[in-house]
């Protein structure tokens, strides 16, 4: 059997500081894998640079005119994590029989992308990285991601628990992917609606190598939220149920007070009035709200705008046009994507 060509996809925003420590340790772990016939040697690692902000293309850049393995994916302009990850897989489908996927910040254990390989030898299609435990999360953390799972869980949502975006997907999996054309894709939960054989493998987070989380806590709850609406109307319905009991409730009160009013037993007071109507009211914006947020993501839809664009792909390059590129960049100073390199940062 040939060994398959593997790529690696690696969605980078602002990550400079911990770039160069990712990009040797995954250059090593590659070289490794080459010379245990595990996998090709026309494997690549490929950098996607989100938007951003600092030096992290011009890392990227050069550090692919020097290494034969390292490639990178420059987008127009910040677009999100998922989108970035969804442009580099799609990049490299055509040219990878597997991709893995892996954060730029070195917390996902990087050995373990060979048990990935193994799994996908033994016929699985996806392979999901899965954390044995979160103790080194904070409490506050650690409850919010564990009561997150379980909100999906009992919406029937099939999420993997414990799993973030650190997987195996094979070339099928990812064409198949690709034909899911919505905007609003959250990738935890439609990988596992692909059906192929799966399969996990657990290991231990480590902390951040450098540099600062990218993902804090607004962007947590953004996301989370953003993924229980894009895979399910039951905040709909909750809400729903919420009217028809607020219903019931006041016909049972009304009855109630129509009683103590023949009765002779009524008291006037603003409590109970002003009570009602905060109750009310209250109930009234999050139902506007709820289904503002769904109109919002049919919007979206009925657009159609792309998810990502593509500024520089320098994967796809004929390897005569990337030649020269090199050559152009070691005698001027220059690369696409930034201005000419300083003395100091050559």
């Amino acid at each position: 059997m040939m060994e398959p060509v593997l790529t690696i996809v690696v969605p980078c925003y602002n990550e400079e500081e911990v770039l160069p420590e990712t990009i040797n340790q995954l250059q090593e772990l590659l070289k490794e894998l080459i010379q245990e016939a595990l996998v090709s040697k026309q494997s690549k690692i490929l950098f996607v640079d989100d938007g951003s902000k600092d030096h992290t293309w011009e890392l990227i850049y050069k550090e692919g005119l020097r290494s034969e393995f390292v490639r990178g994916l420059k987008l127009s302009r910040n677009v999100g994590h998922q989108n970035a990850l969804l442009a580099g897989l799609f990049t490299v489908k055509e040219r990878s029989d597997c991709v893995v996927s892996i954060d730029a910040d070195l917390q996902d254990d990087i050995m373990v992308i060979r048990e990935f390989i193994i799994k996908f030898h033994a016929g699985y299609e996806i392979v999901y990285g899965v954390r044995k435990g979160r103790d080194t999360d904070t409490v506050f953390k650690r409850g919010t991601a564990q009561a997150f799972y379980k909100v999906m869980k009992k919406m029937g949502v099939d999420l993997v628990y414990n799993h973030a975006d650190f997987r195996l997907m094979s070339k099928r999996a990812v064409e198949e992917l690709e034909r899911f054309t919505e905007v609003n894709l959250f990738l935890r939960g439609i990988v596992p609606l692909l059906g192929f054989r799966s399969d996990v493998v657990y290991y231990d987070r480590l902390e951040r190598h450098a540099g600062v989380t990218k993902y804090p806590l607004k962007k947590m709850l953004a996301f989370a939220f953003d993924g229980i609406t894009s895979f399910s109307i039951s905040p709909i319905r909750f809400v729903l149920i919420t009217g028809f009991v607020s219903f019931f409730m006041s016909l049972v009160f009304g009855g109630y007070f129509l009683a103590l009013k023949f009765f002779g037993n009524t008291e006037t007071g603003w409590t109970s009035l002003i009570t009602s109507i905060w109750l009310i009211g209250g109930l009234q914006l999050i139902a506007i709200g709820l289904i503002g947020e769904y109109v919002g993501k049919i919007y979206k839809e009925a657009k159609q705008r792309p998810k990502y664009i593509v500024d520089i792909d320098s994967f796809n390059l004929p390897i005569s046009r990337h030649h020269l590129l090199k050559q152009t960049f070691e005698d001027e100073g220059f690369s696409p994507g930034f201005r000419k390199v300083s003395e100091t940062n050559k």
